[in-house]
């Protein structure tokens, strides 16, 4: 493959690229009061977001269904061709359709379309075509701007399937703000996965039995505890059952002559670094990565800094958490 034949390639990127880029503008500009209606619409309904689309706009629909579910709005995509063979019984009364459809046009909506009419069930459409039989039939008519398809012919649904998936997405990304949708609240529908790790809370990973001395122990009981925990450290509470500090092979490195001799409180560094249960296990992780340690303990603030567990780097990076 000559040099020449791969710049082609590149330069028919390029061009779709920016032909994509620019409908998303048309799009950005064209979204009006419809919008708003829309997505009010979507917050009134008692039950769930119904999506459904053919061919291309059905692989769209699917999409922003699983966005919607994992962002707050409980959604369902519905096949229409499958609808007319029995699956209209998933849309009830309570529920929002959602249809995408380029032409707006495509056969196979038509039983669905009927469906919603006959049970009063709010219809959204989505298509470029304002005189199409969706858009008449709509009760909210979201218009996909005038814009060319990526292939010069104009016949492979691109363009038109880009700016439906941006209408998905700022649909849902409107309705998850309205509903003050917090990384909490997502995880919970994400908990395996990258994002789940990612949103991951410090109690999710932490060891409860943390390695606890008084500063009063003589420091082979210390080293004892110490040993026996497998973490290389032990924490050392004051007289309110605080944590006072935390004992680690560099202190004891430091204090080797008459190290037997001494006690955990006069061997710890006082006022050690440490977490709260509820921070994402990613800023425990760069914590220890700025500090240069491997654990922190992890504190109650609402017990006098009582220390209720211990989270080690490795359990962090066992859960993907990196």
């Amino acid at each position: 493959m000559t040099s020449s034949t791969t710049d082609v390639f590149s330069a028919t990127g390029r061009r779709v690229v920016r032909r994509e880029a620019e409908a998303l503008a048309l799009l950005a500009d064209a979204l009006d009061g419809s919008f708003d209606t829309a997505v009010d619409l979507v917050l009134k309904a008692k039950g769930r977001v119904i999506v459904s689309g053919m061919g291309k706009s059905g692989h769209i629909a699917r999409k922003i269904a699983a966005t919607f579910a994992s962002t707050g709005t409980p959604a369902q995509f519905v096949h229409p061709a499958e609808a007319s063979h029995g699956d209209l019984g998933m849309v009830m009364r309570g529920d929002v359709a959602l249809m995408l459809s380029n032409s707006g046009e495509t056969p196979e909506l038509a039983d669905m379309i009927a469906h919603t009419r006959r049970f009063d069930i709010p219809l959204i459409g989505v298509a470029s075509r304002a005189e199409s039989t969706l858009m008449r039939q709509a009760d909210v008519a979201l218009l996909l701007p005038p814009a060319q398809e990526a292939c010069d012919q104009g016949i492979v649904p691109t363009t038109s399937t880009t700016m439906m998936l941006a209408l998905g997405d700022a649909l849902a990304i409107a309705l998850m703000e309205h509903r003050q949708f917090t990384p909490e609240h997502f995880r919970v529908f994400h908990p395996g996965g990258k994002l789940g790790a990612r949103l991951s809370k410090v109690r999710d990973l932490m060891h409860r039995t943390p390695p606890l001395v008084p500063a009063d122990t003589a420091m082979g009981e210390a080293l004892l505890t110490m040993s026996r925990s497998g973490f290389g450290v032990v924490g050392v509470t004051g007289p309110g059952g605080g944590l006072a500090g935390i004992i680690t092979d560099g202190d004891l490195r430091r204090h080797l002559a008459g190290l037997m001799s001494l006690t955990a409180g006069q061997v710890m560094t006082a006022n050690p670094r440490t977490i709260g249960p509820d921070q994402l296990a990613e800023a425990a992780v760069r914590i220890m990565n700025d500090r240069k340690i491997t654990c922190l303990f992890v504190v109650d603030p609402e017990a006098s800094d009582h220390a209720i567990g211990l989270l080690h780097i490795h359990d962090c990076l066992r859960a993907g958490v990196a």
